[in-house]
């Protein structure tokens, strides 16, 4: 049964093969379920997948196998908090790894086109260091960054 709020990703004929890779690369995910269409659509025919019911992290999700008619764009991104280099590195990797792309300041996006933020704690706090010159030292360093090196964010904040 789909939750009450649930966030709803528009694919093109690959909603099955996103949940499945989300599944594998993010603690707490899963597919849960699969639905065939009933009939022919404009994107497909009767019996192609038409949704998944999946969960990213806990986040209860529906893939829409809508067609070519519209893209995601980084007006929407998953935002990931890692605890560690080593989780960011995986989780990063992952991404880029399997047809992703990387972006600036911790951004990158899947093979699907959909942005994810893998953001390391380590740069949260120190962008909400209440010593003001450490955030900004922490954040122009981000700024140069794609993938987050949490020592060079440390480093920066200390100055």
């Amino acid at each position: 049964m789909v939750s009450k709020n649930t966030i709803c990703l528009w694919y093109d004929g690959t909603a099955l093969e996103a949940a499945q890779f989300y599944a594998e690369t993010f603690p707490d995910s899963a597919v849960r379920a699969v639905h065939r269409a009933p009939g022919d659509y404009p994107a497909g025919k009767e019996g192609d997948v038409l949704t998944v019911e999946f969960t990213v992290i806990g986040i209860p999700c529906l893939g829409l196998n809508g067609g070519a008619a519209f893209r995601h764009s980084e007006a929407f991104s998953f935002q990931v908090a890692t605890e560690d280099q080593s989780e960011t590195d995986r989780l990063w990797n992952a991404i880029v790894g399997n047809g992703g792309q990387e972006s600036a300041c911790g951004w990158c996006k899947d093979k699907w086109g959909l942005s994810w933020q893998i953001t390391p704690r380590v740069l949260t706090a120190a962008i909400a260091d209440p010593d003001r010159a450490a955030a900004r030292r922490a954040f122009e360093a981000m700024m140069q960054m794609r993938k987050i090196d949490i020592a060079a964010i440390e480093a920066a904040r200390r100055g």
